[in-house]
């Protein structure tokens, strides 16, 4: 983060630690933000700054990324500079449903945005748990795989265009000026349909989104995805990543263990029909 300042002409004297988690951020003097990206993560910061200016050049509230400033790399890590938000709150699900009405809508941008990945790291995470027991193991592979070639057949749907990727109420603040829409490292090209499902596994899975709240979503948006057709398939997809997720902390963290177990059984039909409960794992 020093060096980044120093080549960018930023200081960094005072820089104070903000959160350490998959990035790192550090407040800087004049309502700054640098924001440190794990390795390997040059090209999708570069787009989190474009898409940044793009957003807020077609009007949409969006975390601004600093004028004049690109991604610098230090290290094999990219830092990027943003605006500080003023105070604010989470947001709600009748609020995202807003914002995502708003990306969906908006024409295609004019630099290359890539396609969604869905499966990204997935494979990974599985063959690295030391956590995980061989028959999981394999069993997490072989549904990987199945979900996999499902996905090359996805029935037709809403048009494709830019979806955020990553839409869950975490990522809205709500500023004294209305909905912010924040962390903009998944942002891709694809079906708008894997947004809305996000949410809707809230609802159908974790059962933490109530009826009444799913469908005052639904009424914000216009559109109900879990009448989809592919809407099991995204689901399904959208629950691996939640269990490769709780999987790949638990190798840190031993007090997620038991809810990474947890939900591996649930795929495996250990403990009934949907909502299953899962527990948040920050």
């Amino acid at each position: 983060m020093r060096e980044a300042c120093r080549i960018v002409g930023l200081d960094a004297g005072d820089a104070a630690l903000i959160r350490a988690g998959e990035n790192t951020l550090y407040r800087l003097t004049g309502g700054l933000v640098a924001r440190v990206t794990r390795s390997g993560q040059i090209a999708s910061a570069k787009k989190e700054v474009w898409v940044s200016h793009w957003l807020a050049q077609q009007g949409l509230p969006v975390v601004e990324a600093v004028p004049g400033l690109d991604a610098t790399e230090v290290g094999g890590r990219a830092v990027t500079f943003w605006h500080e938000l003023p105070p604010h709150r989470p947001g709600t699900t009748v609020e995202l449903a807003e914002l995502l009405r708003l990306v969906h809508a908006l024409p295609v941008p004019d630099f290359d945005l890539p396609s969604l990945a869905p499966f990204v790291r997935l494979r990974e995470r599985i063959t690295e748990a030391e956590q995980l027991d061989d028959g999981n193991r394999a069993w997490l592979l072989e549904r990987l795989a199945g979900l996999e070639r499902r996905y090359d057949a996805l029935r037709p749907g809403l048009p494709w265009g830019a979806v955020h990727g990553d839409a869950w109420t975490g990522n809205v603040a709500v500023t004294a000026e209305g909905p912010v829409l924040l962390d903009l490292e998944r942002f891709a090209f694809g079906p708008p349909e894997w947004d809305l499902t996000s949410v809707a596994v809230n609802y159908t899975t974790f059962g933490n989104v109530s009826a009444e709240e799913w469908t005052r979503f639904g009424e914000r948006y216009g559109y109900d995805v879990t009448g989809w057709a592919s809407f099991d398939l995204l689901r399904d997809i959208r629950e691996l990543r939640k269990v490769t997720f709780a999987v790949q902390l638990a190798g840190q963290r031993p007090d997620i263990a038991d809810q990474a177990r947890y939900r591996i059984a649930c795929l495996r039909g250990e403990h009934g029909s949907r909502p299953w409960g899962w527990t948040g794992v920050p």
